[in-house]
């Protein structure tokens, strides 16, 4: 298993994600954390399941993703050989190559 650490960038994209949610429902934002943390435990137990989909455009020949079970997110991450980078948290209906070169707000 190895540990999946954050960026400060994802930190802030599931903040403002868990805000939205909040808005919504707290009933929906206790499930989008649980699907988040299903998410998080499956990509720190299994890191190659993820799709590199985006790592030959993005040249991150690392990249992978996670999808969130029943929500439109996803945990973009990169394998370092004693843990996992989640560089970014994303919608999937955003540009997703213009959003992971944003820089940060």
């Amino acid at each position: 298993m190895k540990p999946a650490i954050r960026s400060e960038r994802a930190e802030q994209d599931i903040r403002l994600t868990l805000a939205h949610y909040l808005d919504i429902s707290p009933a929906t934002a206790l499930t989008f954390l649980d699907a988040l943390e299903r998410a998080a435990d499956h990509i720190e137990t299994h890191p190659g399941s993820g799709s590199p989909r985006y790592a030959h455009e993005l040249a991150i020949p690392q990249l992978r993703y996670w999808m969130l079970d029943g929500y439109p997110h996803a945990l973009f991450y990169i394998e370092h050989a004693d843990h996992l980078d989640v560089i970014r948290f994303a919608h999937l209906q955003q540009d997703i190559p213009t959003s992971l070169r944003e820089p940060s707000k």
